[in-house]
C-alpha cells in the first residue's frame, strides 16, 4: 500500500462529539490564533452569572472545562450524534442537555438566563433575546461563509453559497436590532494541514463544507492534493471566523 492510501484509509477513525484530538494532537493541522480568546471572553462573563445557557454545546468538550458552572446551567445540542455523549459528560456536572430542532422554539421559559454562550451554533435573535434576562449577555464565535472555500476550489466541488454573506456586518445589524452590542471582532485566521489524510478527517467531520463527500468521488484531486503537499509541505487555507457579544437592555 503507497502512503497516499494509508493516508486516506488511516480517516476511517471515528468522529465523536467535537474531538479533532486524532489530528490535532499529533500536530497533523495547526491554526493560526486569533486576536481574541472565545473561552477568555466566556470566563469573564460568566463571573457575573447565576445561570448559563451553552448553545450547540457538541459532546460538552468546552462547558465542562468551565468550572466552576453557575447553580443553574444548561445546554442544548441540535445534531442527534453528539446528544448522548453531552449527557454523558455533562450530566455529571448538573447540567441538563436539551436535543433541539429549531433555534426560534427553544424549551425555555422568558428571562431564564444571565448568559449565553454560542460557539459556531445557529441562533434565532428574538429567541435569544426572549431567554436572556435584561441585563444578560449574549456571546458568539461564528464561523462565516467564506471559511475554508480554499478545500471546495482545489477539489473541485461547489461552494455553498447559502451562507457567503454570513459576516460580521450582518450578524451585528441583526442583534443591534433587538439587543445591544458590546463587542464585535473579526478575523481570517489561517489553518495549515500537513497531510491530506488530515484534510479527509476534516471533511467528513465537516460534513456542510462538501456535502456528500467521499474518498472515491474526490480521489483524483485527493491524489494531486497530496503531491503538492508533499512538495511544499504543507496546505494553508483561510478561515473565516467573527465575534460578537450583545446584552438585553
Amino acid at each position: 500500500m503507497n502512503l497516499v492510501d494509508q493516508l486516506l484509509q488511516d480517516t476511517h477513525k471515528s468522529f465523536s462529539g467535537w474531538d479533532f484530538s486524532f489530528i490535532e494532537d499529533t500536530g497533523r493541522i495547526q491554526y493560526e490564533l486569533l486576536p481574541w480568546s472565545y473561552g477568555s471572553k466566556a470566563r469573564k462573563y460568566l463571573l457575573e452569572a447565576n445561570s448559563l445557557l451553552d448553545m450547540g454545546t457538541g459532546g460538552g468538550e468546552f462547558l465542562s472545562k468551565l468550572l466552576p458552572l453557575p447553580h443553574y446551567t444548561a445546554a442544548t445540542e441540535g445534531y442527534l450524534p453528539n446528544v448522548p455523549i453531552a449527557k454523558e459528560t455533562l450530566k455529571p456536572l448538573g447540567v441538563e442537555v436539551f436535543q433541539i430542532e429549531k433555534d426560534d422554539e427553544l424549551p425555555f421559559a422568558a428571562q431564564t438566563f444571565d448568559l449565553i454562550l454560542n460557539k459556531h451554533e445557529s441562533y434565532s435573535v428574538s429567541e435569544v433575546k426572549r431567554i436572556v434576562r435584561p441585563g444578560g449577555i449574549f456571546l458568539t464565535q461564528q464561523v462565516g461563509g467564506t471559511d475554508c472555500t480554499a478545500l471546495n476550489e482545489l477539489l473541485g466541488a461547489p461552494v455553498n453559497t447559502t451562507y457567503q454573506n454570513w459576516k460580521l456586518q450582518t450578524a451585528a445589524e441583526e442583534l443591534e436590532d433587538q439587543l445591544v452590542l458590546l463587542e464585535q471582532k473579526e478575523a481570517f485566521p489561517s489553518m495549515r494541514f500537513y497531510d491530506v489524510g488530515a484534510v479527509v478527517f476534516y471533511l467528513k467531520a465537516i460534513p456542510w463544507q462538501i456535502p456528500h463527500f467521499t474518498i472515491e468521488a474526490y480521489r483524483d484531486c485527493l491524489v494531486e492534493l497530496h503531491h503538492f503537499i508533499e512538495k511544499k509541505g504543507f496546505l494553508d487555507v483561510k478561515q473565516h471566523r467573527f465575534l460578537l457579544a450583545a446584552a438585553r437592555k
